[in-house]
């Protein structure tokens, strides 16, 4: 039977891949990031702190082995496109053609984020990391997470040209 520990682990797998593919954009080398997180929490799981946020203990690991990597890898090569490996389910329609557009735009624009940016912004909107947590993981002080996340928000909605401005003020009139 697994311990705790293990069992944290393992329902935190999707959150680590997550990360990961948005670290490495390639789902096969994010595998490996994955396992390679997973290898040094068990061997280190000693330095785990009981009440902390495990997550977010993970996602430190996983970001200084993808640092660590990244500048062993500075000489090689070719690396896989994310984009080359998607696949479209679902049925053929309107709604799923431009949802899917409004998904790419999206991607694209998080994609041509800087990695600061995009980071803070997985972190504290997709991974639920708190500012806080999200600083700690970073190594960061909060203002610079909060700005970062701000710039982040603002060059997203920028580039996907989206005016919230108008629909919001009309969804409160409704209510």
């Amino acid at each position: 039977m697994a311990d705790e520990f293990g069992q944290n682990l393992i329902a935190l797998l999707p959150n680590l891949r997550r990360f990961a593919i948005s670290l490495c954009r390639s789902r096969e080398i994010a595998d490996d990031l994955v396992q390679a997180t997973c290898e040094k929490a068990l061997a280190n799981r000693g330095s785990f702190q009981p009440g902390t946020r495990m997550d977010a203990w993970l996602f430190r690991i996983m970001r200084n082995s993808w640092i660590d990597r990244t500048r062993r890898e500075r000489t090689e090569g070719v690396k896989t496109d994310i984009d080359d490996a998607q696949f479209l389910i679902g049925q053929d329609g309107a709604k799923v053609t431009e949802a899917r557009l409004m998904l790419n735009d999206t991607a694209r624009a998080i994609a041509a984020l800087p990695d600061e940016q995009r980071e803070v912004l997985l972190l504290v909107s997709v991974e639920g990391l708190s500012y806080k947590e999200a600083a700690d993981v970073l190594g960061a002080p909060i203002g610079t997470v909060m700005s970062r996340l701000a710039r982040a928000r603002k060059k997203i909605i920028e580039d996907v040209g989206i005016d919230g401005s108008a629909e919001r003020s009309r969804d409160r009139e409704g209510f």
